[in-house]
């Protein structure tokens, strides 16, 4: 057989240009500027063997750009962060101009430094905007103003006025909350009605102690300046006007729910029909909480997409019927737009909350891609969704609710993105009962993986997780979607004939089903994990692992439980504190003394017991120090002796105002380690410690002791100089 030869090539002229660069750089290592001057490429080159999607890291840019300007702390960080992505901006411009726009990875580099630096001048500029200067202290004040929103809270029994009026006294016009008694509201007490109240107002409260809810934040990017409470009745100087609005027809379906379905599951329907929670009692609310469906309360992507989908479905199907309209008319694109009428309504009529209208753009967003015939979910639509509810609230990057949405949302497209799943779910010849298996299987992995995602989150806005939310979430997600939300638009449907009684009755049915699915799941032994306060950090660590694990493909994305194992250690490492003092010093919580929490003042305070008990992640009734055992109280003070880092530590601790001796107060001061009061304290009064007097907790607010370590964490510390902190250590 005849033998073909082979001229032999020299090895150079096989390779191409960009392999002859790696080996210059791997064989040539002196040649140091040609391979930095190939790095770019270098890295791309690694990026599209990674399947590396560059848009959704956009969005994450612009959330980290609006997240910096929270966490750092003044003008000053914030004009050094802009400038230094700014630079970063025009270093990258420079080298992009001297490549002549080849590389995608420097363009890339502009845009991402440039978002970032766009993001904290977007909030830094929303928060000049649109903050109000709170009160500048409590006051009894007569208002004559114009209600802008009113919300009906029955299960508290009062209702909810936003009221704007002119303080003639600060010569400024004002937003104010206040609670009112139903029964002192008078006749036509609406949206643009004008009355006239008497109100104990209360500037906007900052953090009780380190960790808490800091509603100052949410009232300085609402517009309010206090909150407070009517005193006596509310006298309509002018009716509300005639008309329809949003709000009344979100109250008047709330009504029409709860005239055809009492109790707790009309509450419930009530939530999913028009958005209004105010019916849903604390237990009901706590037990949806602990058992992991608290998400079902809350008008976000379930409610919304099987609002959309039942649209789309009965959009399609009706008007296929129709030959002459299927003829001429793709019918995608009409039931699509069905579809998204549909849905935007539901969203006005809900409230139009962060998590709805996140739900409603990437409902919207999937409907385009259907009618373009798209991959209808990718984590480019959830960037997409992110980056508009971002642009009109950037503040939302703090809270929960987005924290929340977005984390479930991601997590749910990066599994069904995921290789394995999607073999997993590939279409097969198979029994019915397999495919439902797999069904099943895949619904419970789904919930477990949102329930890590969430985990969290969760952790650090409410220091409490449920365990068991996966499986509760398998039987109550399909429940609501399925069962509940059909069964309530039906008979809404029949009701228009007057007959919607026994689908009324079926739906209270399915309801009572979720409640008691929900009372279960938080009843059982171990269903709820407290846990003590988590920092910045230990969260940044989690997002970012989990951001690194969502977007990117292939083995790369196994580098993103680095970051989250960090936190994770980080976390069960967090020290319990030893004392938590409110800024007001009135309320004083001592851990470590056994399995439940000490408390200066039993009070009737329920909001300033939860504080302390979540922050001290201890579960029960606190113990009041007087009924102590190892405390001595008088009718002024109360001390104890508590031992911490192999140490007596002796705390002295103010229960009045009265006047005391000075002598005696200052020699009980040298005898104690750290004295806590809600009064100013003189001069004479040197603890070896820490002295936490009003004139202290004035500047610091709230603060936690760790007593081993002898570090103090005030709430001052995370405030910086953002306009809603008005302590004076600002």
């Amino acid at each position: 057989m005849a033998t073909r030869t082979v001229p032999l090539v020299p090895l150079e002229d096989e390779l191409g240009e960009g392999d002859r660069a790696v080996d210059a750089a791997l064989q040539r290592p002196w040649r140091k500027a040609g391979a930095l001057s190939r790095g770019p490429e270098l890295a791309e080159r690694f990026l599209e063997s990674a399947s590396f999607d560059r848009a959704p890291w956009l969005t994450v840019a612009f959330a980290g750009g609006i997240a910096a300007w929270f966490v750092l702390p003044n003008p000053i960080t914030w004009i050094l962060w802009l400038g230094g992505w700014l630079i970063a901006a025009i270093g990258a411009i420079a080298i992009w101009r001297r490549d002549d726009g080849r590389s995608y990875l420097l363009r890339a580099a502009v845009a991402v430094s440039l978002l970032a630096a766009f993001g904290t001048a977007l909030i830094w500029t929303r928060s000049e905007v649109v903050g109000a200067a709170p009160l500048d202290r409590p006051q009894v004040v007569w208002i004559e103003g114009r209600v802008l929103a009113r919300e009906d809270r029955p299960a508290e029994n009062r209702v909810r006025l936003t009221l704007a009026y002119r303080d003639a006294e600060a010569g400024m016009a004002r937003k104010v909350r206040v609670n009112v008694d139903p029964a002192r509201l008078g006749p036509g007490t609406d949206e643009s009605a004008l009355v006239r109240l008497r109100a104990r107002l209360m500037p906007p409260g900052s953090p009780m102690v380190p960790g808490a809810y800091d509603f100052a934040r949410t009232a300085w990017f609402a517009g309010l300046s206090a909150t407070g409470s009517v005193i006596g009745d509310v006298e309509t100087l002018e009716s509300a006007r005639q008309g329809g609005t949003i709000a009344r027809a979100q109250r008047s379906l709330s009504a029409h729910v709860h005239a055809r379905l009492d109790g707790a599951p009309g509450a419930i329907a009530s939530a999913f029909a028009s958005g209004d929670r105010g019916g849903i009692s604390s237990a009901d609310e706590e037990a949806m909480r602990d058992s992991g469906l608290t998400h079902l309360l809350s008008i976000s992507g379930v409610h919304v997409s099987a609002v959309i989908a039942a649209a789309y479905l009965l959009a399609t199907r009706l008007l296929a019927l129709w030959p002459w309209l299927v003829l001429r008319v793709r019918l995608p694109l009409v039931g699509a737009a069905v579809a998204a009428a549909t849905g935007v309504g539901y969203t006005l009529l809900t409230g139009a909350e962060v998590p709805t209208v996140r739900s409603c753009i990437g409902s919207l967003l999937v409907l385009i891609a259907l009618a373009l015939g798209r991959e209808p979910l990718s984590m480019r639509m959830v960037a997409t969704a992110a980056f508009a509810v971002l642009l009109v609230w950037p503040e939302a990057v703090v809270g929960p609710s987005f924290q929340m949405s977005f984390a479930a949302v991601t997590a749910i497209v990066a599994l069904y993105e995921a290789g394995p799943v999607r073999t997993f779910l590939a279409p097969r010849e198979e029994s019915w009962l397999a495919r439902l298996g797999r069904r099943g299987a895949m619904l419970l992995l789904t919930g477990i993986v949102i329930e890590l995602a969430l985990m969290p989150i969760v952790l650090f806005h409410f220091h409490r997780a449920g365990f068991y939310g996966a499986l509760a979430n398998v039987v109550a997600i399909p429940l609501v979607t399925f069962v509940s939300m059909p069964l309530i638009a039906f008979a809404l449907f029949l009701d228009i004939a007057g007959a919607g009684a026994p689908a009324w009755w079926l739906a209270g049915q399915s309801l009572e089903l979720l409640l008691g699915i929900a009372h279960f799941t938080a009843d059982q032994p171990g269903a709820v994990k407290l846990m003590p306060q988590m920092g910045w950090g230990t969260l940044a660590l989690f997002v970012a692992g989990g951001a690194w694990l969502a977007l990117w493909h292939g083995k790369m994305r196994l580098l993103g439980f680095a970051p989250a194992v960090v936190a994770a250690g980080l976390l069960l490492t967090t020290p319990t504190p030893d004392v938590l003092v409110s800024g007001d010093g009135r309320h004083v919580g001592i851990v470590g003394e056994g399995p439940r929490l000490l408390v200066l003042r039993e009070g009737r305070s329920e909001f300033a017991r939860d504080n302390l008990l979540e922050l001290a992640g201890l579960e029960g009734d606190p113990v009041s120090l007087e009924r102590w055992p190892g405390a001595e109280c008088s009718k002024d003070f109360c001390s104890l002796v508590v031992e911490r880092g192999g140490r007596p530590w002796t705390l002295l601790l103010a229960r009045s105002r009265s006047r005391i001796e000075e002598r005696a107060l200052a020699a009980a001061c040298e005898r104690s380690d750290v004295v806590i009061a809600d009064r100013f304290l003189p001069r004479s009064c040197q603890p070896r410690w820490l002295k936490a007097d009003r004139s202290y907790l004035e500047e610091s607010g709230g603060l936690s002791l760790d007593l081993s370590k002898q570090r103090v964490n005030a709430v001052a510390d995370t405030q910086g100089a953002h306009p809603w902190w008005t302590g004076r250590g600002r």
